[in-house]
């Protein structure tokens, strides 16, 4: 018999800027909680307009010891790496990048994109890994929004399934550390029960809109754009339903994965286990072990 989880607790994200001063709201790492085991950032980026030349990106950069999950909503960006990686991401499009051993990467807006702006939207998952995974070998995975398997819920909603499954669709990506992230976009009235194993940490970001979490005759909470609502681990599935009597659609990300359980040093865009492999990350980097980004 499934269980519905409850809720633990909410957190609103705060506003800062990254790389040239492009905006974003982050529910953690913040002041309140530094990471949800296994992930160690959620940023959104935007949503913001932006006119022609005034669009910011994330120059040259480096990450070790983790992955980066790029998903775009509006807009487009470019990116490029050391390992001689290129490519762009548009609406709906997911790049997944395993830093591993070391790599250095750019994510700028795309040419077309800078020269006539427009509307900015989209977000950046960070992905511990543990520690067997931590050195290995960098890898790419850039998939199309025509490639992202995608369920229908009631009359007019769906989930578009980045990674794990859902009503039957199973995602393409194939991830090192076991996770779901489930996008779900429900019109007024719409609900769902969705599996999430028992083992797993589970939250949901708010994209756009409000919406109802847990059950009614448990501890349903009420949440709304901007806010993360993390999940008790006291069950196997988790409620969500677009309240009827807002009449707004509900536009939320649905994200878990397995606990590392592991000790976490983190610099920067070096996330290893010992302070020591940080120092040792740091050194790499400075003597041009990450490689270079070619023109």
């Amino acid at each position: 018999m499934s269980t519905t989880r409850e809720i633990k607790r909410i957190v609103n994200s705060i506003t800062t800027v990254e790389g040239e001063g492009f905006l974003v709201h982050r529910p953690f790492p913040t002041n309140a909680m530094t990471q949800f085991d296994p992930f160690l950032l959620l940023d959104e980026m935007g949503p913001k307009e932006y006119g022609p030349r005034e669009a910011k990106g994330a120059p040259d950069h480096p990450h070790r010891g983790f992955e980066t999950v790029t998903y775009m909503i509006e807009g487009s960006f470019q990116h490029k790496d050391s390992n001689e990686n290129a490519g762009r991401l548009g609406p709906g499009d997911v790049q997944w990048m395993t830093a591993g051993s070391g790599v250095i990467h750019s994510e700028m807006p795309a040419k077309e994109f800078e020269e006539t702006g427009g509307r900015l939207h989209g977000f950046q998952l960070w992905v511990n890994l543990p520690s067997r995974d931590k050195m290995a070998k960098p890898r790419y995975q850039d998939i199309p929004a025509s490639k992202i398997p995608v369920a229908h819920i009631g009359n007019e909603g769906i989930v578009r399934v980045i990674a794990g499954e859902a009503l039957g669709k199973k995602a393409v990506i194939d991830t090192r550390t076991p996770i779901i992230y489930l996008h779900f976009m429900l019109k007024p009235g719409d609900k769902i029960e969705q599996h999430v194993p028992r083992e797993y940490n589970v939250f949901a970001y708010i994209v756009e809109g409000e919406g109802e979490f847990g059950e009614a005759n448990d501890a349903q909470t009420r949440a709304r754009r901007g806010q993360m609502v993390i999940f008790e681990s006291n069950g196997d599935s988790v409620s969500i339903a677009a309240p009827k009597s807002l009449r707004s659609d509900l536009s939320v990300l649905l994200i878990g994965g397995i606990p590392l359980n592991e000790p976490v040093a983190r610099y920067g865009p070096f996330v290893m286990n010992t302070q020591m492999e940080i120092y040792q990350a740091i050194e790499d980097y400075r003597a041009g072990r990450f490689g270079t980004i070619q023109p």
